[in-house]
């Protein structure tokens, strides 16, 4: 997405969602990465509602280039060059970047400062920090040393002018809007990217939020201290405008950002306008959303998802331990709730994913295992993804963590959700570590993949969309070391971006071993599709395999009592379960 344009009135505006390094210090980068940034969406869409506007007078033509380093390569000297041709009148903003983004951030920053580029960095990190301590940590004090701007709270209502204070050269050091939450109700720029950004990403997904902002009081949570605990929303005329402008240009897949979309007030009046879309006008249009484990008792709420076009949702889950759940203030969760809700949207055939957070107080190596088992046979969930508790910036736990001196890793790159950075009560950081990696091993084993499978079929859900689902989330920590939300499709590697202080492997030795990866890994997933399809052939060939039935599927449990009595029991079944099996040295 590049304006051609070059002379003395044009003004560069060049967006940039930077990726982060892997373990060996390489970008994070695809062929085709997963759905775009819907941060990047929404500046793409000011950015350019601006230049269409002629904010700097129709003398000066404003020219947005839009960047996701997780599919296309930081070109930094191109950058610079074309600064260079307009007299450095613009600037480069990363946006959207979270506290694991942000060292591969400052990479980037530092060559554009030095050359005399002005930088602006916004998002969840830098308004995570601002909102919730009292002094800059060394990261951001370092950016704001070598005069990069930063950028607090949303932009909507403020974006013009961070455009005319730099065409001034007047912009400030700091933009702190955090207590300025615009509406987002009638917005004239929506969030949008051009269908060639989308195509670089997998399955013709697109991303916007409806709402932003969660009631709740979850303390791992940096929503909730960036957005706000107040809600706000888009209105039915502003979802469809944007559902209407994606869909002109060939897109028709979207994820809803909100966390969650079943407490938006305006949720029954924007599924009445996306239904007469899909049922009268005939646009097919598909939707993933989030929602919180007791969306099932709104009334009409998952019906009219269907017809709506939602093909998943993305629950919350984050624990089943009730201990875990109150430390965490996430007393919403209830063990009889999840059984509840995963089986109204089993019956309308609609895919459950759900997040499960490890390294509440509460939890070892054991009580993690045993509670992946519980989860096994007792909830019928499609897709589990697992995440490492994790004090983010932003949130309350690394408020109190850094109020009281304990230690956290001071590498933002490991914030990502996927590794341990602070100590643990009852794990040391290896055993954390090593009960991560065994969560996905134990939830996709193949057993479980099919059990999975046949009770998808059962609810009449196409096993076969399901298995490329499965092959994704199991194969994307053990094969591509890195979770499932950031994987892609065939993995990039440039030789020359590898962390600074990291050397550069030979030419020879870097690219015989990319391409062995690459081998092995191709290998690895074309086993495991084999695997997962003689599954899904096997059920589909069976006569009685749509009555499959087992615990999950069957079992209601009836209040808070039973609740607590089933998780008690069961845990104390499959902790006798690993008693038998330590005995039998298995």
């Amino acid at each position: 997405m590049m304006s051609q344009s070059h002379g003395p009135g044009r003004f560069e505006i060049v967006l940039i969602k930077p990726s982060h390094y892997d373990e060996d210090g390489y970008v994070i980068q695809w062929v085709r990465s997963t759905m775009p940034s819907n941060s990047l969406a929404c500046v793409n869409a000011l950015a350019r509602s601006g230049a269409e506007r002629g904010i700097l007078g129709r003398d000066v033509e404003i020219c947005v280039t839009t960047i996701d380093e997780t599919n296309t390569r930081v070109d930094i000297d191109a950058i610079i060059r074309r600064l260079q041709r307009s007299g450095f009148f613009g600037f480069v903003g990363f946006v959207g970047v979270q506290s694991n983004e942000f060292p591969r951030t400052m990479d980037l920053a530092r060559p554009l400062r030095q050359a005399g580029v002005n930088v602006v960095i916004g998002g969840f990190h830098v308004s995570g920090c601002i909102a919730m301590l009292s002094e800059l940590p060394p990261d951001i004090a370092e950016a704001a040393e070598l005069g990069i701007t930063l950028f607090a709270g949303e932009s909507e209502e403020h974006f013009d002018g961070l455009v005319a204070d730099c065409a001034r050269g007047e912009m400030q050091p700091v933009y702190n809007h955090m207590k300025q939450l615009p509406d987002i109700g009638e917005l004239a720029a929506p969030p949008f990217l051009a269908s060639e950004f989308v195509k670089r990403t997998v399955g013709n997904v697109t991303s916007f939020d409806a709402g932003r902002g969660c009631p709740f009081q979850c303390s791992f949570c940096t929503i909730i201290n960036v957005q706000g605990r107040k809600s706000r929303y888009r209105t039915p005329d502003s979802v469809e405008e944007i559902i209407r402008a994606n869909y002109a240009q060939g897109v028709d897949r979207f994820f809803i950002t909100d966390d969650n979309f079943a407490r938006n007030k305006d949720w029954e009046a924007i599924y009445d306008r996306i239904i007469d879309l899909r049922e009268v006008q005939g646009l097919d249009v598909r939707f993933m959303i989030q929602v919180d484990t007791l969306c099932h008792k709104i009334p009409n709420f998952i019906e009219k998802s269907k017809r709506a076009g939602v093909t998943r949702v993305f629950i919350g889950l984050e624990n089943i331990n009730p201990d875990n759940l109150l430390a965490a203030k996430k007393r919403q969760n209830k063990l009889t709730e999840y059984r509840r809700m995963l089986l109204d949207w089993k019956a309308v055939g609609i895919m459950t994913f759900a997040g499960y957070i490890l390294g509440f107080p509460n939890d070892t190596p054991g009580s993690i295992a045993r509670d992946i088992e519980i989860i096994k046979q007792e909830l019928p969930i499609d897709a589990l993804e697992f995440f490492i508790l994790t004090p983010l910036p932003g949130s309350e736990d690394h408020k109190v963590l850094d109020a009281k001196g304990v230690a956290m890793d001071a590498d933002m790159n490991r914030y990502e959700l996927e590794h341990v950075v602070t100590d643990h009560p009852k794990m040391t950081r290896e055993e954390w570590q090593q009960a991560y990696y065994a969560a996905w091993q134990q939830f996709y084993t193949d057993e479980h993949v099919e059990t999975i499978l046949r009770r998808a079929h059962a609810s009449g859900i196409d096993v076969y969309r399901l298995m490329v689902v499965l092959l994704w989330f199991a194969s994307a920590v053990p094969v591509e070391k890195v979770h499932p939300l950031q994987a892609g499709l065939l993995r990039r590697k440039d030789r020359l971006s590898r962390r600074p202080g990291l050397a550069q492997e030979p030419w020879l030795s870097f690219y015989t071993n990319y391409v062995l990866e690459l081998a092995r890994k191709q290998a690895a997933l074309f086993q495991r599709w084999r695997t997962m399809r003689a599954i899904c052939k096997k059920i589909t060939q069976e006569p009685d395999s749509r009555a499959y039935t087992d615990t999950a599927l069957t079992r209601v449990a009836k209040g808070v009592e039973e609740d607590m009595q089933l998780y008690t029991q069961t845990a104390s079944a499959q902790s006798a379960v690993t008693r038998e099996r330590r005995v039998a040295g298995v």
